[in-house]
């Protein structure tokens, strides 16, 4: 448990494109926002074990604009209220986001120290991650930036390495960075797992906000200049800080180690054995999962006969397979991958022929988060298609209008309230109302429970953007 008069604030980082872990992870709703190891999302699971009762103060998250709902929401699931959500208008790698973390915890104090976390990291011991936070905040108070070495179980080429130094004077624990090594080849990376000196480099760092803000002025200013300038103009929106893009783009996409950790001599590493990964493939999850005795991993609606080693995860429909040995099986609601397991590093390629074709399972979910609930496409043919939409207690959808399609709103549960033409009604389970096109129209929830209900739209046009708002006000329509 840390114990200091100032409490160290999560910085999480929740970017990436989706792509390693198609079809369940996209780029609309990456690998972060899932389920993939217990019950809670990694993100929750990443907020979860550094948390106020520990010693943490609320999380800071920095996050692209299309993710600002999920974040929002998937925090409100767990109880979690965030000091910050910073929208980022454009990806630029890590170096930028953390200034810009630093550069806001360092306005209200430059002494803060801020523990920046990947939002898509498994940490099988919690408890023993925390233990190597406590022990490398004494050199981060000191002025180091700290980073945290995991112990190489296999000669993986895919991470990062760190050869830790000399002892740090007051810290009992950690140590000076002597090298940093970039993703090495399979006869180095089988060296160092033999040596056993070196250490995976996990992305997660300890520092003040004042020690980066000056270490990456010092070693790349036009960083820290773009991302002074987007905070500075950045623009609040709802309950998020909105970037300035024009001066965020400015910066150049470079992660914190090329742009500080490589370079500063006040790098410091805490060693820490604490069953780390990244997910960073289906493989990966297979190898941390809970496998039966023929080693397969099933998850969800799944079923294995006769096959071994495999991993079969349905996030929709019944996946039965027979047979098999080291396959990978995901199915979802609109798509399925079968590979073999020692292939899936070629996912990615399945993706970038689904973005060049323009198809929409490369980039969205079924489900789309929004400030007020969600909308689940459940079905779609020639000129209707039909949805799930769940509105919280208390919210509003924004007054609007469509000119191409006609709704059709059975309510399955809760309350709603309907308002169409200026006159409003109530609606409760197994009722439902006609929207006709171009009538004026505004959903609501006043009560006490989700309200859930079916919408069908019906017409010749049913893309998301024929909708007329017809108020500016902190709701949104379906769309």
């Amino acid at each position: 448990m840390i114990r200091n008069d100032r409490p160290v604030v999560p910085v999480v980082l929740s970017g990436g494109s989706g792509t390693r872990l198609w079809p369940l992870s996209r780029a609309g709703y990456p690998k972060q926002f899932l389920p993939l190891v217990s019950d809670g999302t990694m993100i929750q699971e990443t907020v979860a074990r550094v948390g106020e009762a520990d010693g943490f103060a609320p999380p800071v998250f920095i996050c692209a604009d299309d993710h600002r709902f999920v974040v929002a929401e998937q925090m409100r699931q767990i109880g979690v209220a965030p000091s910050a959500i910073i929208l980022e208008p454009v990806a630029r790698n890590t170096a930028p986001a953390v200034a810009v973390a630093a550069r806001f915890l360092a306005d209200q104090d430059p002494d803060t120290l801020m523990l920046v976390l990947p939002a898509d990291h498994h940490i099988a011991d919690p408890a023993g991650f925390r233990a190597a936070i406590a022990a490398a905040a004494p050199a981060a108070r000191a002025g180091y930036l700290m980073t945290f070495g995991m112990q190489p179980t296999a000669p993986e080429t895919g991470y990062g390495y760190i050869l830790p130094g000399e002892a740090i004077e007051g810290a009992p624990g950690a140590r000076a960075v002597s090298r940093f090594v970039e993703k090495p080849p399979r006869e180095t990376a089988e060296q160092f797992l033999a040596e056993g000196r070196h250490l995976w480099n996990a992305g997660i760092f300890l520092f003040t906000a004042g020690r980066y803000l000056a270490e990456v002025g010092r070693h790349a200013p036009q960083v820290l200049a773009a991302a002074d300038a987007a905070l500075k103009a950045a623009a609040r929106d709802l309950t998020f800080l909105r970037l300035d893009a024009a001066a965020f783009v400015q910066a150049p996409s470079i992660s914190i180690d090329h742009a500080v950790m490589e370079k500063t001599e006040r790098a410091g590493i805490v060693p820490a054995a604490i069953g780390w990964t990244d997910v960073g493939s289906w493989s990966s999850l297979w190898e941390i999962g809970d496998r039966d005795a023929d080693g397969n991993l099933t998850q969800g609606d799944a079923l294995a006969l006769g096959s071994r080693n495999c991993l079969i995860r349905s996030d929709g429909i019944l996946t039965a397979v027979i047979g098999l040995e080291d396959t990978i099986v995901i199915a979802t609601d609109d798509a399925v991958l079968v590979a073999a397991k020692d292939q899936v590093q070629d996912v990615k390629a399945i993706t970038d022929r689904l973005k060049a074709a323009k198809r929409p399972e490369a980039v969205i979910h079924r489900e789309i988060y929004r400030p007020w609930g969600t909308v689940k496409s459940l079905h779609a043919g020639d000129r209707f298609q039909v949805k799930r939409v769940i509105v919280h207690p208390g919210q509003e959808l924004a007054l609007q209008r469509h000119y191409h399609r006609s709704e059709h709103w059975v309510v399955l549960s809760g309350t709603a309230r309907v308002t169409l033409e200026g006159q409003t009604r109530i609606l409760r389970e197994n009722e439902a109302i006609y929207l006709p096109i171009g009538t004026d129209h505004r959903l609501e929830n006043p009560g006490k429970i989700d309200l859930e209900l079916i919408e069908v739209r019906a017409g010749p046009y049913l893309g998301e953007d024929d909708v007329v708002r017809l108020e500016q006000a902190d709701a949104f329509s379906l769309a």
